[in-house]
């Protein structure tokens, strides 16, 4: 009879004298599933869950009904999966709200970047401001390209005002590209500008985030704040 519980103890002792960064994916997903599958060999688990899914990463953004179709993968389990990288995108926002006053490109880029971690969809999220450039909120405006249908113009319009904003930055995620501004990002940019110049908000700043990086449409000279077309 194999000792799980030997196993188990030997991998735990591992992780609390080295951290993760010697692991091996398997050995990652062996530790995890400890905790939501007990009594039981999670190594068949995760070799089955690397197996079908490619990469620890895959497998911590798939969706949970897709985990649940690998043998020995439960709700607990889907669940603990799922939430990972949701905890992980969770810290990095909480980690950076103590950088109240963001008055330069780079302070903005850092605070949104926690926002986009994991998120496995293109989404749309507007940051806004007061007069002295302090984070009055950041919310969720659309899921989907920026320019596509499913962001409004009309919400991004609505949240400044609601948040009282003077100067918003308006933010998207390219998950599977660079960090590059698209044509029509760029002409989404000056109508998002536009409508919100109507209400009187700046828009500061639209920045593009990808792979943990980001590209600022105003310092990259995309976009001039202030400048109507």
């Amino acid at each position: 009879m194999v000792n799980h519980e030997g196993h188990r103890q030997r991998l735990k002792n591992r992780f609390r004298a080295e951290g993760l960064d010697n692991f091996e994916q398997v050995y990652v997903l062996e530790l995890l599933l400890f905790y939501c599958v007990p009594r039981k060999d999670t190594r068949p688990i995760a070799e089955a869950l690397l197996e079908h899914f490619g990469s620890l990463a895959q497998v911590l953004e798939a969706p949970a009904e897709e985990l649940e179709r690998v043998e020995g993968v439960g709700e607990n389990a889907s669940t603990l999966l799922r939430l990972v990288p949701a905890l992980a995108r969770y810290y990095l926002v909480n980690r950076t709200t103590g950088a109240r006053i963001l008055n330069t490109t780079e302070k903005c880029g850092e605070y949104l970047l926690g926002y986009f971690h994991c998120l496995p969809e293109e989404t749309v999220f507007l940051l806004c401001l007061d007069a002295k450039c302090k984070v009055l909120c950041c919310k969720k405006v659309g899921e989907g390209s920026i320019n596509s249908a499913a962001v409004s113009i009309r919400r991004i319009v609505e949240v400044a005002l609601w948040a009282n904003a003077t100067s918003v930055v308006l933010a998207h995620n390219h998950p599977s590209g660079l960090a590059l501004p698209s044509g029509e990002d760029v002409r989404t940019t000056q109508l998002v500008a536009d409508a919100l110049a109507a209400v009187e908000v700046c828009l500061a700043d639209h920045i593009v985030v990808a792979d943990g990086d980001y590209v600022s449409l105003a310092q990259s000279g995309y976009y001039r704040p202030g400048e109507r077309k």
